[in-house]
């Protein structure tokens, strides 16, 4: 069977490298827009949905298993994407700054007429910053392509004061819950 991770993200291709598995890439078209009428888990696992149909829809979905997924960090029931500049960068870090908030990953697996869909959920624990840390941070240009405007596996790790939950969905790809969907689907892993 042929898997294919329908996402763009390195860090995703890291993971799914980790676990053992040959795969290729090939990144959804689809629009990626934050639609903040829905729930955070609605908007993960609606985007995770969309981005495997898109790519099932170019090859022969019948011998080809896809993986999608979408990471998004959610504050009080605020959903913060990727930041649109260093200005929304600094603003999402200040929300965060000596709070609590959530990081969602939808999964979406699909195989010919089968779909598996799951939702991640992370408590991510922040200690304050200080006004010169998030602009130190933001000058690293780290923030800028990931949710929340932090990396935990990167420099933003310097501000998680702990978690309860999967660190590798706040990384982006909840690998153990990733493990147990598709070994459901015949995956068989060489470890």
């Amino acid at each position: 069977m042929k898997i294919i991770l329908a996402s763009a993200s390195p860090r995703r291709r890291e993971l799914l490298s980790r676990m053992g598995i040959e795969f290729d890439i090939k990144v959804a078209d689809v629009d990626e827009q934050v639609n903040f009428a829905l729930t955070p888990e609605e908007l993960v696992s609606g985007l995770a949905l969309r981005k495997a149909r898109a790519v099932a829809d170019t090859v022969n979905a019948a011998d080809t298993l896809i993986i999608a997924a979408d990471t998004v960090v959610a504050k009080d029931g605020v959903i913060l994407g990727k930041p649109n500049d260093e200005a929304d960068a600094e603003k999402m870090l200040r929300m965060l700054s000596g709070a609590t908030h959530q990081v969602l990953t939808g999964m979406a697996i699909l195989t010919g007429d089968r779909l598996l869909l799951h939702t991640e959920c992370t408590e991510v624990h922040f200690r304050a910053l200080e006004n010169c840390e998030i602009d130190a941070y933001i000058a690293t240009g780290e923030p800028m392509d990931k949710a929340g405007a932090y990396g935990i596996q990167g420099i933003g790790g310097l501000f998680v004061s702990g978690i309860s939950g999967d660190y590798y969905n706040v990384v982006g790809l909840p690998i153990c819950k990733l493990c147990t969907m598709l070994r459901e689907c015949g995956v068989s892993f060489n470890f």
